[in-house]
């Protein structure tokens, strides 16, 4: 296994047991991606919910947020809507509308994309607010990367939250390897990407160096840094599947997958 980057403005992989969690508000906190690593578009967070317990951040209603709810059950709440949610689950806040967690007997841990909607944009009218990371209605096939030596083996990416959805910045997106295949490398000219290892077993690309990744592994690339994931060529192996996105969105992934990309 190839060691973790230094973090040296070019990135990093984080191991989820590198998390450091921090009490708050009765759950557990751990920032993976923010201004430690020189992020300025996108904030990562991941947050563990006792049972019986509601996480509803006070900043939420000031950004854009979306929520993928990594393990355990409860209830998600966007503004006045509400729907129970388990693992795979995800949430969209827009700018204005806060939003919470609650859970029953179970915990929860959930990773939490927060960014600020700048001006001139306003915050969406009727976007969708749950979907789960399964959701196959709108697909990114064949994505051949940006770089040289792509693999012709390319996964799939299911588009959950994006511009088709209504979200003007931030956006998530599913991608999902069977054994060999690849979401080729690729950079964003703009956009931060952040993401996270989701289930199964594979491999994050960042900046030239492969890297062993295991459900919960962030992976965290500024513009113009190259990324990309792939799975263990090993027959009959479970998928791999990651889930995140760059922000603000990159137009590129919409045009690539023959969809608009202007906000809904």
């Amino acid at each position: 296994m190839t060691s973790a980057p230094a973090l040296t403005g070019r990135g990093a992989i984080i191991p989820s047991t590198d998390l450091a969690f921090q009490p708050l508000d009765g759950c557990q906190v751990a920032c993976a991606v923010g201004p430690h690593l020189g992020a300025v578009e996108v904030r990562l967070d991941v947050v563990r919910i006792p049972p019986h317990h509601q996480w509803s951040p006070e900043q939420a209603k000031t950004q854009e947020n979306v929520v993928v709810v990594f393990s355990g059950s409860g209830t998600g709440h966007v503004g006045p809507q509400h729907q129970p949610v388990e693992s795979a689950d995800a949430m969209y806040s827009p700018t204005g509308q806060p939003y919470a967690l609650r859970t029953g007997d179970q915990a929860m841990t959930a990773y939490l994309w927060s960014s600020r909607l700048p001006a001139p944009h306003t915050p969406p009218t009727a976007p969708r607010h749950f979907s789960s990371l399964w959701n196959e209605e709108t697909q990114l096939k064949g994505f051949s990367g940006t770089e040289q030596g792509g693999s012709g083996k390319t996964a799939t990416m299911n588009f959950l939250f994006w511009p088709g959805t209504g979200s003007p910045r931030l956006c998530l997106h599913c991608g999902f390897m069977q054994p060999g295949e690849y979401f080729n490398v690729h950079t964003h000219p703009h956009s931060e990407e952040a993401f996270i290892a989701f289930e199964g077993e594979g491999q994050l690309h960042l900046d030239g160096h492969w890297y062993d990744a295991a459900p919960g592994d962030v992976l965290f690339a500024p513009p113009g840094v190259p990324h990309g994931t792939r799975h263990y060529d090993i027959p009959g192996a479970p998928r791999f599947a990651t889930c995140g996105g760059p922000t603000p969105f990159d137009p590129v992934l919409y045009e690539r997958a023959g969809v608009s990309a202007k906000v809904r």
